[in-house]
């Protein structure tokens, strides 16, 4: 047979992910299967769980995976349609080999891709760069499936049960109106359901999951993929709305006002109720996050953590620091104070539910007493994959005159503020962002640094 089409490019940080038919196909996925199936040498009887999101090409995806695994000797539990903290949860109910979720995320609906447990570790870095060599390896083997090591056992009743059960019994009085918008994916699939056994007044936006995604891109962190939610929020007077990604992993928030609760943010509302119920606990936020979270923690009480960017390293730090909670700026919420520690954005909206239930205070109101800086969202600069990672290490030097904190690309201390730039270590992309007490000092602080960017990107290229 003909050698399976291997991009490199496609064997990310974090997951594999590519445009469908020109670096994925069916072909690909077997061969994944298969090269995975044989990283796992022990306990053959232990299964592999296999869900999938909606975009068109993933039921093909997950059912070739699926016979590439069980050509390996290993069963292979099919988890049907869902979010990718289905599969997540598979991992914790039993004792599993692993699990994978065949999504594109957010991705546009040209691309789709995989995001890989071994045991309950997902695989990054130097994991994923192994399968792509065991791939190379088997490019033109010849795979038989073992069809009856392939069975069915769609757990999604179970995994929403589960989370009512979790959220239900910390509900406080209050009676809520949320507006919902799943982009047209999964977590149409859970999350109206579970608001609404919760006792909360649902109002949904393009919860149909549709891998054509008619609406907008589905991803709620993005200002442009949110006007509709923001629009409904304020003409049915709710007290907030929810978004989440393609896969509802991620979720974004806007308050009663329509105006968006930066990730960072939401970590502090989830940090600051996590408070009233442990005393110090141990609190993980991203780089992009800024000083105003780790600052306002710490003074009450909390250990604040800032660590590297990306939603594995992220719950491996989570790990070992054994913190109770974690976030990124991107939406990435990962809850371990009574829950598993995966990052799952149907937990993470019953937790906002939770806490506002328990409180006469509207969510803008959580944040009144914080102190007030200016922030840029996330901003991307194109920047291509050879160099990007070169960027940062020429930027350290660059701002050798400033504080600088290295945990993840450079992050510039200012006198009355911050600036990051990062590489992306999931598109050809440098990730920059910006934070001052004023819009003066804001634009003072970006313009500094996009200049002596574009002053390394000019020497690079």
């Amino acid at each position: 047979m003909s050698a399976i089409h291997l991009n490199p490019q496609a064997f990310r940080e974090y997951d594999i992910r590519g445009n469908v038919d020109e670096d994925l196909n069916a072909g690909f996925a077997r061969l994944l299967g298969f090269a995975f199936g044989k990283t796992l040498r022990e306990k053959t009887e232990l299964p592999v769980s296999i869900g999938y999101d909606c975009r068109l090409s993933s039921p093909e995806y997950a059912q070739a995976l699926a016979e590439g695994i069980s050509a390996t000797g290993r069963p292979v539990e099919l988890l049907g349609m869902g979010p990718t903290p289905q599969v997540y949860f598979s991992l914790y109910q039993r004792e599993l080999a692993g699990g994978i979720q065949v999504t594109g995320s957010h991705n546009p609906s040209n691309m789709n891709g995989f995001k890989i447990c071994r045991g309950k570790t997902t695989l990054s870095g130097s994991a994923i760069q192994e399968l792509f060599a065991l791939m190379k390896c088997h490019q033109e083997a010849q795979i038989t499936p073992i069809p009856h090591l392939i069975k069915e056992n769609l757990i999604l009743p179970e995994y929403l049960s589960y989370l009512i059960e979790n959220i239900k019994p910390h509900m406080g009085p209050r009676k809520l109106k949320v507006v919902v918008d799943a982009g047209n994916g999964v977590g149409g699939m859970v999350g109206p359901e579970l608001l609404k056994q919760l006792g909360v007044e649902v109002i949904e936006l393009y919860c149909d999951p549709d891998g054509n995604f008619p609406n907008h891109h589905p991803d709620p962190t993005v200002l442009e993929n949110i006007k509709d939610l923001k629009a409904a929020v304020i003409r049915e007077n709710a007290d907030c709305g929810i978004g989440w990604d393609g896969d509802a992993d991620r979720i974004g928030v806007v308050d009663e006002k329509g105006d968006i609760v930066f990730g960072d943010m939401l970590l502090l509302i989830y940090g600051q109720a996590l408070l009233r119920d442990i005393s110090k606990p141990t609190i993980i936020g991203d780089v992009k996050c800024s000083s105003r979270l780790f600052d306002t923690l710490a003074q009450e009480g909390a250990r604040a953590i800032m660590w590297k960017t990306g939603h594995s390293l992220i719950k491996q730090k989570l790990y070992e620091e054994d913190a109770d909670l974690a976030g990124e700026m991107s939406g990435h919420m990962f809850f371990k104070h009574r829950f598993f520690g995966f990052d799952d954005a149907m937990y993470a909206s019953g937790r906002l539910i939770e806490l506002l239930s328990n409180t006469q205070e509207t969510l803008s109101g959580l944040l009144r007493d914080v102190p007030q800086a200016i922030s840029t969202p996330e901003i991307r600069v194109d920047c291509p994959d050879h160099i990007k990672f070169q960027v940062p290490e020429e930027a350290q030097r660059k701002f050798s005159d400033y504080k600088t904190d290295l945990t993840d690309g450079v992050r510039v201390e200012f006198e009355k503020g911050w600036g990051l730039v990062r590489a992306s270590n999931t598109q050809p992309a440098l990730v920059m962002r910006f934070e001052a007490e004023t819009p003066e000092l804001l634009a003072s602080y970006e313009a500094i640094m996009r200049q002596g960017v574009d002053e390394i990107l000019a020497g690079l290229q």
